[in-house]
């Protein structure tokens, strides 16, 4: 789908583009317009110089029509032919019977059609119709009529002149090639100075937007929109936007509190309730079915207890109040660590697990959250993998960093599920939860979301459906310097006084 700018730029572009049609239009036509008054003005002098011409012959007492070659016809004066001659394009003398006295070189090259036309429509002129178009078979022409004589005796009714419309209608090659050619230019400037305009109109859009991505992050809720007093349609929308931030931040600080405060609060309780049930179970002497029921409840008690333990965790780290220790961690003895508990629980589930790369490679973390971390994704690849599959874990170097990725051959997840998987409480289809027995709370990957970002990495994840899925972990490598000054802190401490050269990672802000 088009942006809003780009379909603002269209809009913009065509209005443009149709305003300078249209004015391109109204320019043709009045220079038509203005042409065609020229035009008839030309050809009215034609037929004021032919009128002028007879009138010249009358003061010279010379007749203005001799008898023509046909028995009871007449004829122009050869003295005043010649006069005529002078006049150019299309002139007509006709009598009041219609019978032409004198046609110029270009009426006598019409066709006999032709001059028909051309004589019926000169007797259709009058002082109330002083002009008239005149198609023919090869042109269009103005006819201008001029009365000379009333006399009856004289015989000279009526001078008409004509003109060619074909050099108004017709739009000269030098023009054609400058349309031609200007509007591949008029075309690109308009989309040009469309785009900026859009692009300004929109830009106080843009960093409403900015600023509503950086709020809603779920850690910046205090923030607000700036508000520029301008009373436009801007300021009522960050006005608005305001308003929503604020029941959004009072709605989700009541939510972390109730999170933080049942989880704190079911604690305790969950923990007798495991002791009690451990304790029952090592003094139970009973059938067998009481046994088994005690073993539900552990289970389930245990259950709770991490449910209750992540939701504690996830509380604390949207508070801040989550401490992660930063202290320099090789990696390659930790996965192996991790690779031998993956082994045993693959073992189990009637899985491969194997590691075919391992690198070495250092970063500055917490040790314990980072085991969390692959723990986490390693027991997730194993309860979607049927019997029989493979789940590999690997540790490589890259120009970025160092990355931790766990694939397995499993059921995968769909494309419509993957923008979710990272999600608190999300949990995939009904067949993505009948691969494990119990299917877990949709909290192990959120909590592994938040160590990679506490420790400056990402999360991601790939999959197809049905193919398996991959999970990769990117951190960046611990650099000199940061070896450098944990190595200061350390031997500060040792003597006695801290140093705050290594900061530790609930310092560092995750989005």
């Amino acid at each position: 789908m088009a942006s809003v700018r780009a379909r603002l730029t269209s809009a913009y572009a065509g209005a443009l583009l149709g305003t300078v049609a249209l004015f391109a239009v109204a320019l043709f036509i009045a220079r038509q317009e203005g042409q065609f008054a020229e035009l008839q003005r030309a050809i009215t002098a034609q037929a004021d110089a032919a009128v002028r011409a007879i009138r010249q012959s009358e003061l010279q007492n010379q007749p203005v029509t001799v008898p023509g070659e046909q028995p009871g016809s007449r004829r122009v004066n050869p003295a005043l032919r010649i006069a005529l001659e002078g006049v150019p394009d299309y002139l007509l003398v006709i009598d009041s019977t219609g019978s032409i006295l004198y046609a110029s070189f270009a009426v006598r090259q019409l066709s006999a059609d032709d001059l028909a036309t051309l004589s019926s429509t000169a007797l259709l002129l009058s002082p109330l119709r002083p002009s008239l178009k005149v198609t023919l078979s090869l042109d269009q022409l103005i006819l201008v009529a001029r009365e000379e004589s009333p006399d009856p005796s004289r015989r000279v009714m009526r001078v008409v002149a004509g003109g060619s419309t074909r050099r108004v209608t017709t739009i000269p090659a030098e023009q054609w090639m400058i349309m031609i050619g200007i509007t591949p230019l008029l075309l690109g400037a308009s989309i040009w100075l469309a785009w900026g305009i859009a692009g300004n109109a929109l830009r106080p859009v843009d960093r409403v937007i900015d600023e509503v991505e950086a709020i809603t992050d779920g850690r910046s809720l205090h923030r607000r929109l700036p508000v520029e007093e301008r009373g436009d349609e801007m300021d009522r929308l960050a006005a608005t936007l305001n308003a929503m931030i604020s029941r959004l931040e009072t709605s989700f600080g009541a939510l972390r509190r109730f999170t933080a405060d049942a989880s704190h609060e079911l604690k305790t309780p969950l923990t007798v309730m495991r002791a009690d049930v451990e304790r029952a179970m090592h003094a139970a002497h009973g059938s067998p079915d009481q046994l088994v029921a005690l073993e539900e409840a552990l289970q389930e008690t245990t259950r709770m207890a991490d449910l209750v333990d992540s939701l504690l965790t996830l509380a604390r780290a949207d508070e801040g109040r989550f401490e992660v220790h930063r202290e320099p961690v090789p990696l390659e003895p930790l996965v192996r660590e991790v690779l031998e508990t993956a082994v045993i629980l693959g073992e189990h589930a009637g899985l491969e697990v194997r590691m075919p790369v391992l690198e070495e490679a250092t970063v500055m973390g917490d040790r314990v959250r980072l085991r969390q971390l692959l723990l986490n994704l390693i027991t997730n690849a194993i309860k979607y993998t049927p019997r029989g599959g493979t789940v590999e874990l690997a540790l490589s170097r890259r120009v970025e960093g160092v990355t931790i990725s766990v694939r397995d051959s499993g059921i995968g997840i769909s494309a419509a599920d993957l923008p979710y998987v990272f999600e608190r409480f999300w949990r995939a289809d009904r067949v993505r939860s009948r691969a494990s027995e119990r299917g877990g709370f949709g909290l192990g990957l959120a909590i592994c979301r938040w160590i990679a970002q506490a420790h400056g990495g990402t999360l991601s994840v790939t999959s197809r459906l049905g193919r398996g899925s991959t999970f990769t972990v990117l951190l960046p490598l611990a650099t000199e310097a940061e070896l450098q000054a944990f190595a200061a802190d350390a031997t500060a401490t040792a003597h006695g006084t801290p140093s705050a050269a290594a900061p530790k990672l609930s310092d560092v802000a995750v989005s």
